[in-house]
């Protein structure tokens, strides 16, 4: 089974680096649909060793783009 973080895990105000799990919790999506998203190049993730994250930073600004790409249309 695997861990699902903690809520003061995932929302610590002093992590640089989120798992899928905690940048998909951020999105409101699925870690299926996380994936997606890194895989597409639509969320930048960093590689580090064998382990995928994806910096603080990251999601807020996937959501800046999609909310200009929709007010655009």
């Amino acid at each position: 089974m695997q861990n699902s973080p903690t809520p003061a895990t995932a929302d610590d105000p002093t992590l640089i680096l989120l798992t899928v799990e905690e940048a998909a919790r951020r999105l409101s999506v699925g870690r299926t649909t996380c994936f997606a998203l890194i895989r597409t190049g639509a969320l930048e993730p960093l590689t580090i060793g064998s382990l995928r994250r994806v910096p603080v930073d990251a999601p807020a600004a996937y959501l800046a783009r999609r909310r200009a790409e929709q007010h655009a249309a």
